[in-house]
C-alpha cells in the first residue's frame, strides 16, 4: 500500500488483456469488433458489477460496526488503472482518519477475498476512501426517496426519451423507475439503466 496524496492506495498487476481491448477499440470500429474482443468486453463488465457487489458486502458490515454509512461503491476503468471508490459518512461527516482507518481494513479483507475469489480479469486497482461531498453519490433506490426535491444529474446505458443524460428535480422512486423533474417534465428513469446518478451542489 502507498499513498496517493491523502488517500490510501493499493496496487496489484495490470491485465493487459484489457488494454488490448482498450487499444483495438480506439483504432477500429464497435461493429468490427471480433466476436472474441466483443465478448470479453462484456465479460469484462459483468465482473465489474460482481466486484462493486462484492466490495458492499465487505464494506457495509465495517462501516455500520464503526458507526458510518457505505454511501455508494464505484468500479471503472481510467487511465491510471481500474479504480474502486468507497464514499462513506456519518452524522457530522468524516474524516481523514476515518477514511483512512477504513481503507486499512478493506485492503486487509480485499487482499484476502479477491485472492480466493475468481476475479482475475478485474487487473490492477486502486482502492481509494472518501467522503462523498456535497456532489453526493446515488446508487441505492432508497436514496432516491431520502432525497426528494433535491437537484441530481442522473446518466443512463440507454436513451430514455431520447437521451441519456438528465439534470432535474427528484421526486423519488415509482415502482423500478426514478422520476424527475427536468424542463418542467415529469420524467421516469427505469432504475436498472442507471449507470450514474449525484445530487448537484447549486
Amino acid at each position: 500500500m502507498r499513498r496517493n496524496g491523502l488517500l490510501p492506495v493499493f496496487f496489484v498487476f495490470f491485465d493487459m488483456r484489457y488494454r488490448q481491448v482498450k487499444t483495438q477499440r480506439k483504432k477500429i470500429k464497435r461493429s468490427e469488433l471480433s466476436g472474441k474482443d466483443r465478448e470479453f468486453k462484456t465479460r469484462f463488465r459483468a465482473t465489474q458489477k460482481e466486484i462493486v457487489s462484492r466490495i458492499k458486502e465487505l464494506a457495509k458490515p465495517l462501516c455500520e460496526v464503526e458507526g458510518m454509512e457505505l454511501v455508494h461503491v464505484e468500479c471503472q476503468q481510467e487511465s491510471a488503472g481500474m479504480i474502486i471508490r468507497l464514499y462513506i459518512d456519518r452524522p457530522g461527516g468524516v474524516t481523514l482518519d476515518d477514511c483512512m482507518h477504513i481503507s486499512r481494513q478493506m485492503n486487509n479483507f480485499m487482499d484476502v477475498d479477491l485472492k480466493e475469489s475468481d476475479f482475475d480479469s478485474i487487473g490492477s486497482y486502486n482502492l481509494e476512501v472518501s467522503s462523498p461531498g456535497p456532489n453526493r453519490p446515488l446508487g441505492e433506490k432508497v436514496d432516491f426517496e431520502r432525497f426528494k426535491g433535491q437537484v441530481a444529474e442522473i446518466k443512463t446505458l440507454k436513451p430514455v426519451e431520447g437521451q441519456k443524460k438528465f439534470k432535474g428535480v427528484l421526486l423519488g422512486m415509482s415502482e423500478e423507475t426514478v422520476e424527475l423533474l427536468s424542463n418542467d417534465k415529469t420524467i421516469a428513469i427505469p432504475f436498472q439503466e442507471i449507470t450514474r446518478a449525484r445530487l448537484v451542489n447549486l
